[in-house]
């Protein structure tokens, strides 16, 4: 499943996009460089019952942004993606 995949069905499952979350998140102070990865997931899995994949994957853009590693990009592989910038605008705006 590429990293987009994962933040689409994020938001299939909640009813948020993921700038929404990120919003959220934000507002809740763990967009703090100093907040741990697993502070995150318990608050994803407590408020919206994500998964510890699914939850890792908003953790990436909570800590690092839209941007990620070109290695998938283009590849073809399962795991590939279309481009080194997620969408966190929502599937309605693509």
């Amino acid at each position: 499943m590429s990293f987009q995949a994962y933040l689409d069905n994020i938001e299939q499952k909640t009813g948020k996009t993921p700038q929404e979350l990120l919003d959220i998140a934000k507002n809740k102070g763990y967009d703090d460089p100093s907040v741990k990865a697993g502070e995150i997931v318990a608050w994803l899995k407590d408020d919206f019952d994500l998964g510890r994949g699914h939850a890792m994957a908003l953790v990436h853009v909570i800590k690092h942004g839209p941007k990620i590693s070109s290695k998938h990009v283009g590849t073809g592989s399962a795991h590939h993606d279309e481009d080194d910038t997620l969408r966190l605008d929502g599937i309605k705006n693509r």
